[in-house]
């Protein structure tokens, strides 16, 4: 089969498409034939050797994937040979710009019915993270107040979905030419931060969910409330900043599980969740797409996707 090597880290230069041996699926794995592989940053982290987690080389690149079930391995028993699935490979998040993948059986789960494939592979890493940093970090409920950074973008437009629907007040912060998109998934208000300070809109939220770090980050603290949470999918906030405005900081790392991904698919089935993929390259042209993401070329607004057979 072929597959988006890496044998040594370094710029989208360094990836190579080439013949590889088809793996077998060892005990709670599945083997699956790749219909379209999803495209994200922590992609070209690994590709640079920049990932949070130890990635030994040589590796495939490639995490998100949506496809078919084609072989399973031992004490796998809720997943069968056809089955349509969508998720996330494993916990390095590597192996999914093939045209066949392994993946743990615990980070995939059927594929949403409504969807297409392309559509699918699109959703696995970044809905989880905004279900996770919504209500297992901050722990938000309904009449609480979150402010959302980096709304516009992939995890940040989930997030005012997730939010909107569970009764949660949103206030999100996007570019200019964004704020017409971020009221419609349902925002309580929309902030241009080109144009305006997200502290004149919001004081005394219950949690921020950042999704934009740096200054952003550092700004936040202060439109806490005291005990309010500030979580962070980007980089690890100040603790004694934290500590001085009264409130918890957290970075987290996406967890992604069947129980989330099932309860998502439920979500996209029945019309609560609207997905947005930005851009489909053939999988051959993969290098395209992490030219993309180090911004060579023009990035699209949604989720790339690489389609490797039926979408």
């Amino acid at each position: 089969m072929m597959a988006w090597r890496v044998h040594e880290f370094g710029p989208p230069e360094t990836m190579q498409f080439e013949r590889v041996l088809m793996p077998n699926p060892g005990p709670g794995e599945v083997l699956v034939k790749v219909h379209a592989a999803g495209v994200g940053p922590w992609d070209a982290w690994i590709r640079a050797g920049k990932s949070a987690l130890p990635q030994p080389l040589p590796l495939t690149l490639g995490s998100d994937l949506s496809g078919d079930i084609e072989a399973v391995g031992p004490d796998v028993s809720d997943l069968r040979i056809g089955d349509q699935v969508y998720g996330v490979t494993n916990p390095r998040f590597i192996g999914a710009y093939a045209q066949y993948a392994l993946a743990s059986a615990e980070m995939i789960a059927h594929k949403p019915t409504s969807l297409t494939h392309v559509e699918a592979a699109s959703v696995p890493v970044i809905a989880v993270t905004a279900w996770q940093g919504l209500f297992d970090q901050a722990r938000l409920q309904a009449g609480q107040t979150v402010l959302i950074h980096g709304a516009a973008g992939n995890v940040g437009a989930y997030a005012v979905q997730l939010a909107r629907r569970a009764g949660i007040r949103t206030i999100a912060t996007a570019a200019t030419d964004d704020v017409a998109f971020v009221r419609e998934l349902g925002a309580d208000a929309v902030v241009d931060f080109r144009a305006n300070r997200f502290e004149d809109a919001s004081r005394e939220v219950d949690a921020v969910l950042d999704l934009v770090g740096g200054e952003t980050q550092m700004r936040s603290f202060q439109v806490l409330r005291r005990g309010g949470r500030l979580i962070s999918a980007v980089s690890q906030p100040d603790q004694d900043f934290a500590k001085s405005y009264g409130v918890d900081a957290t970075f987290f790392l996406v967890n992604v599980t069947t129980e989330h991904l099932t309860e998502i698919a439920g979500l996209i089935d029945r019309g609560d969740l609207r997905t947005r993929v930005g851009t489909v390259i053939p999988l051959a042209d993969a290098r395209e797409a992490h030219l993309m993401l180090e911004g060579i070329r023009p990035p699209p607004k949604g989720k790339i996707v690489l389609t490797a057979g039926t979408t």
